[in-house]
């Protein structure tokens, strides 16, 4: 019989990809020991109060965070898709296309605290098995014993946030250290979250 495949699933605005989000997908495929990593920009997020970035921005600088990475194929469903995004429907649409693969959905212990109000949660769990990244020293207490069975990725300490990356872009800090370098160029480039974009 052949080993099954087992995919992990990583969605996000990636408004911009951090150190952090890189960390957790070399984490993901090192500690699941995946098969393939699927990455996910997000396209018109349904819980996201703030609009985003231009999703070819966001494609492109995904792809200079993650293709580098053994094993990474940054995905462009989501932002292809009309109308709001879920989860659910990246997942149905990834167990069409292989019913076989063991599916891994990779999120951090934030999301994991509001998971149950995702659409379709409980559909989520048919389809997939949560991978939680745990970077604090409170583990585990998001956790609901009725979701089943949760794999646990550990994570190095990392405080990083997109929005305090955002704003330092519009000071003129500097955030190289907490970008990939080549999204850090990219930014610049692009004058992505300047003052005066």
């Amino acid at each position: 019989m052949p080993v099954t495949e087992r995919i992990g699933v990583m969605g996000g605005a990636f408004d911009p990809p951090h150190l952090a989000h890189r960390a957790l997908a070399e984490s993901a495929l090192r500690e699941l020991k995946l098969s393939e990593l699927r990455i996910f920009p997000t396209g018109q997020a349904w819980h996201k109060s703030t609009a985003l970035s231009p999703a070819a921005d966001r494609l492109a600088m995904a792809r200079l965070a993650f293709d580098s990475l053994p094993g990474v194929q940054v995905d462009d469903a989501e932002l292809r898709r009309q109308g709001p995004t879920y989860t659910l429907d990246t997942l149905q649409a990834l167990r069409l296309a292989r019913p076989h693969a063991q599916l891994f959905l990779v999120i951090g212990a934030d999301q994991a605290r509001s998971f149950e109000r995702w659409h379709g949660w409980q559909d989520i769990l048919q389809l997939a098995t949560l991978a939680v990244a745990e970077r604090e020293p409170a583990a585990g207490q998001w956790h609901n014993p009725a979701w089943g069975s949760v794999e646990l990725i550990h994570m190095p300490l990392m405080d990083l946030s997109a929005t305090e990356i955002r704003h330092r872009c519009r000071l003129g800090l500097p955030i190289d250290t907490l970008v990939p370098s080549g999204v850090c160029d990219y930014i610049a480039q692009h004058g992505l979250y300047a003052a005066h974009s």
